[in-house]
């Protein structure tokens, strides 16, 4: 397996982020912020008429918030700390939308308190909270989507509920006297199948339909969450396709009046603008007689490549070392047979790859740092600059 840089990064890009990180000591990542404008700029461009969320979640450093806080977009926030921090960097509480369906009445009112009117739900519990401590406020129910087998990262069954339920939700929303605004989705993140989508969109228009035609409850807003691709090993569609797509299918249920249209871009936006660098440990073999090696490196699942996990994402390895590749097995440092990236997927690396040789693992803008642990084995959070 052969990774090309000029697959994933510019030349002058790639040249300029590895100029800075042959001056600091691994692990960490490097994240150009050009490539982030860039794709902020491209998503805004396929969905002209949405409005944008990012997904604080996906990397929460304050260079990403106040690039894209410049650039005009909004934040989904997942909890009070995320709040204070987009907050404390100038965002205003109209800009913000408390997406995370499972909180703390008490934090519910937190946001309230700081003017926060935009919540999610999928619950009854949850929505009499937010009644109570957020009195008036607009709501939209997330409703379960089935894209569990082509999403790389599925985000099934946890979240969202059955679209009978969610009528029921908004019906009693409007009873509780909040706004019932429109209705959520997520199809799963890295998720390459974009007709999941088109069943997505659909329930959501039977919804808009029975409320207003049973019950005269009109809703104002779509929310169709994240799922954009990033670049990694396995290829997908270019999100000018996928916006074609989308639009398409909106417009086939919903026609040319369409509704308020929210997008919660995580990963797309970021993924692609970070280069992980990691040194190799050690280069072992199990027996005299084993035909496979086993790479270890200075960061893990631990540090940052929680996303390897059953081998969901498969990120971009690449080595200034060159010469006869065979397959390995990659691990990460830490005391935790759990700390293996890839073992059934086969990375190639050099015959000659050892101890002090440096790994570039492409597209980790998003969730690495905010995956890090704190301290386990005594290793530190995954350090990371902003170019």
């Amino acid at each position: 397996m052969s990774i090309k840089v000029e697959d994933y990064y510019a030349p002058d890009t790639f040249k300029r982020m590895k100029a800075f990180a042959d001056t600091q000591e691994t692990p960490f990542v490097v994240i150009d912020t050009q490539m982030i404008a860039q794709a902020y700029d491209d998503l805004r461009a396929g969905f002209e008429f949405a409005k944008v969320y990012y997904a604080v979640k996906a990397n929460p450093a304050v260079e990403i918030i106040d690039l894209l806080r410049d650039k005009g977009s909004n934040f989904d926030i997942a909890s009070i700390y995320e709040l204070d921090k987009v907050m404390g960097q100038g965002v205003t509480p109209d800009r913000i939308s408390y997406g995370n369906t499972i909180k703390k009445a008490r934090d519910v009112r937190y946001f309230y308190e700081k003017g926060v009117r935009l919540y999610a739900t999928d619950s009854e519990a949850d929505l009499r909270n937010i009644a109570k401590a957020a009195p008036g406020s607009k709501v939209y129910v997330r409703i379960l989507t089935d894209g569990s087998t082509s999403a790389d990262w599925p985000l099934s069954r946890k979240f969202g509920c059955n679209p009978d339920m969610a009528l029921d939700l908004l019906i009693l929303a409007k009873q509780l006297g909040l706004v019932p605004y429109g209705v959520s989705f997520h199809v799963g993140s890295q998720q390459r199948d974009i007709d999941v989508w088109d069943s997505a969109i659909a329930k959501v228009k039977v919804i808009f339909d029975r409320l207003k035609t049973e019950d005269g409850i009109t809703l104002q807003m779509i929310n169709m969450g994240g799922g954009f691709p990033a670049n990694y090993i396995q290829r997908t569609n270019s999100l000018e396709t996928y916006a074609q797509e989308i639009i398409r299918f909106l417009k086939e249920d919903f026609g040319d009046d369409l509704p308020e249209i929210i997008l919660e871009p995580g990963r797309s936006l970021i993924a692609n603008a970070g280069v992980l660098v990691s040194e190799v440990v050690l280069v072992a073999r199990k027996s005299r007689t084993s035909v496979e090696r086993w790479v270890y490196t200075d960061v893990g699942k631990f540090s940052g490549l929680i996303e390897t996990t059953d081998e969901s994402i498969k990120f971009p390895v690449w080595t200034e070392k060159k010469g006869e590749d065979e397959e390995v097995v990659i691990a990460g440092p830490t005391c935790d047979s759990a700390d293996i990236m890839y073992e059934n997927y086969k990375y190639g690396l050099p015959l000659n790859l050892a101890s002090g040789d440096r790994l570039y693992w492409f597209s980790t803008g998003a969730y690495t740092t905010s995956y890090s642990a704190v301290e386990f084995n005594g290793f530190p959070p995954l350090k990371s600059f902003y170019l």
